[in-house]
């Protein structure tokens, strides 16, 4: 019977990696209690209608198209009455008199043009037919005196930093439009912009080293140029620490994503090379003032994310450890059941704080007060699942439950 329990929980655990394998090549499934769980109630005071009711709000179904004003980014042309002006004679009862009215009517035009738009300019030409002087026009003001405007520089790199748009796409895209824009092309306009901009990005880093929260995490990434067989990375300076030199030995390539809050503003950055986030968060940090004590940190529970030089309030994700839960709730139903409720109660309290505009110091008040009782009791629940034996560490569950509690003693301890 125990080798019985043992295979069966062998093929629960297979099952469980087969799902994670499905969730990348298909992409993930909605994360929603009342999908996760097929039998699960309504999420109650969490629903839409519920929410709508706490808020006030009781809209009626729109026809979900776009209005005038929505298209801000289009260019305004006004349009004169062909027939009146301003203080003329009314057509229609000849007797009082037109005036403007401050809103005007509108229509919307859409049109279809090349990402990177181009014009060319003939200049008209003219020869002397005794002396063959040729006498060319003066180029308009607005053709400016580069081939590549900076408007282009700044939508190449949208496309391709901002959409992720890569560039030997966008050449075959202006290709067929007859606006020929070499992939190389694009990396030198994208590289000249960049040194100008340069000062904009060191202020950037030096803004977000003095956010109240920052979130890190990382990505893989592929630079050829950072490969196995690749030169390595140019040196920052002579008397390099023998802790910088490690990153330099590494194969592996990454993106690391920082967002930093302050004031309800965020900066995101991104660095690309061998570093982890971690110790490309520490290099923000470095630019911290002094006088600032240490930030809050989100991330997940991996090591690599912590600056380990510095000191800072970590707050790790809640939402990585339960969607642990939510990959085995198919093979552990009524315990996923349990954490998954459990969170949901702290979820809705963070909605209320919210919706009530409270700030940082009343919003956690108010989760230790509701969202304190529910963590400890919840922490209690996991931690006799293994000493009464209910769970196997190295099932599906188990493995869930010990990510959750790597950081979840912190979010007791800061709750109550």
């Amino acid at each position: 019977m125990e080798t019985l329990a043992w295979l069966t929980q062998l093929l629960q655990d297979k099952k469980t990696t087969i799902e994670r394998l499905r969730r990348i090549l298909f992409g993930p499934s909605s994360e929603k209690m009342s999908r996760v769980l097929k039998s699960a109630k309504p999420e109650g005071r969490g629903g839409i209608a519920a929410k709508k009711e706490r808020i006030g709000v009781n809209r009626t179904p729109g026809h979900g198209r776009n209005g005038a004003y929505d298209y801000a980014g289009a260019s305004k042309i006004k349009v004169k009455h062909d027939r009146l002006k301003h203080g003329q004679r009314c057509p229609q009862c000849q007797k009082g008199k037109v005036y403007d009215v401050a809103t005007p009517g509108v229509l919307v035009c859409v049109v279809g043009q090349a990402p990177v738009a181009a014009k060319v300019y003939e200049l008209e030409k003219l020869r002397c037919n005794l002396c063959g002087e040729v006498f060319t026009a003066d180029a308009p003001a607005e053709a400016g005196p580069e081939k590549y405007d900076k408007s282009a520089a700044s939508m190449i790199a949208m496309l391709k930093y901002g959409s992720g748009f890569p560039f030997h796409r966008l050449e075959r895209l202006q290709e067929n439009l007859g606006i020929p824009l070499p992939a190389s092309t694009q990396w030198e306009i994208v590289a000249e912009t960049a040194e100008v901009l340069a000062p904009v990005y060191e202020e950037l880093i030096h803004q977000s080293a003095q956010g109240e929260v920052l979130h890190n995490d990382n990505t893989t990434m592929t630079i050829l140029e950072l490969g196995r067989d690749g030169p390595k990375e140019k040196e920052e300076d002579e008397d390099e620490s023998q802790e910088s030199e490690k990153w330099k030995q590494r194969k592996g390539v990454f993106t690391s994503g920082i967002v930093s809050t302050r004031a309800g503003q965020k900066i995101a950055l991104f660095f690309t090379g061998r570093k982890h986030a971690g110790e490309n968060l520490a290099a923000v940090l470095a630019r911290r003032a002094v006088d600032l004590g240490p930030p809050i940190q989100m991330c997940d529970a991996l090591a690599r994310n912590l600056p380990k030089p510095l000191q800072v309030i970590l707050a790790n994700c809640i939402a990585h450890g339960r969607r642990r839960f939510v990959e085995v709730a198919h093979v552990f139903p009524e315990e996923c059941r349990y954490v998954l409720e459990a969170l949901a109660e702290v979820y809705k309290n963070d909605a209320l704080c919210w919706e009530r505009g409270t700030s940082p110091e009343e919003r956690l008040r108010f989760h230790q007060t509701y969202s304190g009782p529910l963590t400890e009791k919840l922490a209690s629940w996991m931690q006799q699942q293994f000493t009464e034996r209910k769970v196997e560490p190295n099932s599906g569950l188990g493995h869930a439950i010990s990510y959750m509690q790597k950081h979840w003693r912190e979010l007791t301890l800061f709750l109550r």
